[in-house]
């Protein structure tokens, strides 16, 4: 892969601790994003059944000259597939023109609806078929958590939840630790940065080491052990969003970042999304 950092999974797989995120972007936006990110270096690519671009990613990872052992591609069930994960991979599959994802995820736990459990069993199921090298989840608690291990005796190798500066979630995240999950970081500047970007710390820290606001954060992240997928369209903030391997955040600085944590949730919550 490249020199930016590998995360070890715990299932012995390696996944590149910074990727491309492609929420909300148009199947076309998605070709170019995808084909721009892969010629600055990114080899982690996320995106999902619902964000309906899946196509987008398979169009440019077509056209790119990089062997598929080099890349890292995560899709996501969907709520309404989860009776059913084998035909929703098997879609996802043939939109992004893959014989396999490197990581497949549970996009919400919906408990109301209960199928989480059988649909983990089914990502079992996957991964032993070799469709999904690893298996994971987003947006959950511990007590799904818990139960995903005390029903089928399998943990997810990922926890992708919501995480910025304003939302760090990090007794979740101590646990995912203890655990031995990754957590990985969904809207990882707050959506475009709402709040985050204009806080004096960050700016500060921009300024010390001459990086845009979104750098820093990146680097937060990426400094706190956590996996980091920023999503942009934008070639100029995409090769930005890279750039981030030529400092550290010390450990004060870190201290300081962690007080801007508010608790303030910007997407659902996954209790009763």
């Amino acid at each position: 892969m490249t020199t930016q950092p590998i995360i070890k999974l715990h299932d012995g797989n390696l996944m590149p601790q910074l990727g491309l995120g492609v929420w909300q972007a148009s199947i076309e936006e998605t070709t170019n994003a995808v084909a721009e990110a892969l010629q600055v270096g990114y080899r982690s690519i996320d995106t999902a059944a619902i964000y309906k671009n899946e196509e987008g990613v398979g169009n440019a990872l077509q056209s790119a000259s990089i062997a598929r052992s080099d890349l890292f591609i995560t899709t996501k069930l969907w709520n309404d597939d989860q009776g059913n994960p084998q035909a929703a991979l098997e879609t996802s599959l043939k939109k992004l023109k893959l014989d396999y994802v490197d990581l497949y995820l549970i996009h919400w736990p919906r408990p109301s609806q209960d199928q989480y459990v059988d649909a983990w069993r089914d990502l079992i199921a996957l991964r032993e078929q070799g469709l999904a090298k690893s298996i994971g989840v987003c947006n959950f608690h511990v007590a799904y958590l818990q139960r995903l291990q005390d029903e089928t005796g399998v943990m997810p190798v990922i926890n992708q939840i919501e995480l910025h500066p304003l939302l760090q979630q990090r007794q979740l995240h101590a646990w995912n630790a203890t655990h031995k999950i990754a957590t990985e970081s969904w809207s990882p500047l707050a959506q475009g940065g709402k709040g985050v970007f204009d806080q004096p710390v960050i700016k500060k820290l921009a300024e010390k080491y001459q990086k845009t606001p979104a750098q820093i954060v990146i680097r937060w992240h990426l400094d706190c052990g956590l996996i980091v997928i920023p999503k942009s369209v934008t070639p100029r903030r995409i090769r930005e969003n890279f750039e981030v391997f030529d400092f550290k955040l010390d450990k004060d600085e870190l201290s300081q970042i962690a007080k801007l944590d508010t608790g303030h949730r910007l997407g659902p919550n996954p209790e009763t999304l």
